[in-house]
């Protein structure tokens, strides 16, 4: 749990680590994180290794994916808890309705082609893994890890901090960099990894604005809370930073809104083209 070891150091740095090192004559408003949602979803499939790939290459400083389990045990990168909307697994299992991502096994997922909705570009593109996804990040791009419906798949708290664990220097080099954050909407998920890995920074997010109660209570344990921007004002971003956590807001798709957000004073923005906003930050 964090207590007191992080209170006074939790800010933007010391969460993002090296994602917001600048200069020191760098403005204020640069040290903005830019997180490309989903990967880089406005240019390739959402989850997919293709969207991570076109993120990295866009030099994005982290990457967004939502994590669930299939039936078998393995992590998978998927946002809906179902397949239907971003795969082709009404045709290929028309039976199996309401074909729920725990329903199917990695091997039957990699039978469904995770790229054709988005483009014909893509077709084919297989529905990732965790460790996939973290492979194709590779040593510089920080995870910002989503933990999607976790109440479908109990213990998957433990089995995402083990899987991240077994990969060879990757959790010791992510933490050492200030690139890995796990986050969810289910607080009592993120409680549980706290306890399981609290060297992990955790984000906590928010549909609606979170009350001062929420807050305050928050800032004993995690480390970002991370709202919709619809909700977000100058007064939440103000007493996220009093109260010792960072504030990165979702999704933000549009230059004018992207530069609201960076004046409005936030630490890291979700977009889906993260493209749009390296270029905003790095000619302010």
């Amino acid at each position: 749990m964090r207590t007191m070891r992080t209170l006074g150091a939790v800010c933007a740095t010391a969460v993002f680590g090296a994602a917001l090192a600048a200069p020191a004559q760098a403005k204020p408003e640069a040290d903005v994180v830019d997180i490309a949602h989903r990967g880089s979803s406005g240019s390739a499939p959402e989850n997919t290794v293709a969207a991570v790939e076109y993120a990295v290459d866009q030099r994005s400083s982290f990457v967004e994916v939502d994590v669930q389990r299939s039936a078998d045990g393995e992590l998978v990168i998927m946002h809906d808890v179902t397949l239907e909307r971003t795969t082709n697994v009404e045709e290929v299992f028309p039976d199996r309705a309401p074909w729920n991502v725990g329903d199917f096994t990695l091997e039957e997922m990699r039978q469904l082609d995770a790229g054709s909705w988005f483009s014909p570009d893509f077709a084919g593109e297989p529905v990732p893994t965790l460790r996939e996804v973290v492979e194709a990040l590779g040593p510089r791009t920080g995870l910002l890890l989503e933990l999607k419906s976790p109440s479908l798949y109990p213990g998957i708290e433990a089995q995402i901090h083990e899987e991240l664990s077994s990969i060879p220097g990757y959790m010791e080099r992510s933490l050492r960099t200030g690139r890995l954050v796990v986050q969810s909407f289910d607080i009592d998920s993120m409680r549980t990894y706290d306890e399981i890995a609290p060297e992990v920074p955790v984000g906590l997010l928010y549909g609606s604005q979170p009350t001062e109660e929420e807050l305050v209570e928050a800032s004993t344990w995690a480390e970002q809370v991370n709202p919709s921007y619809r909700v977000t004002d100058a007064a939440l971003v103000e007493r996220i930073h009093e109260l010792g956590m960072t504030i990165s807001v979702y999704t933000i798709n549009s230059g004018q809104l992207m530069r609201e957000y960076i004046n409005l004073g936030v630490d890291g923005i979700i977009t889906n083209y993260p493209g749009v906003l390296r270029d905003i930050l790095e000619h302010r």
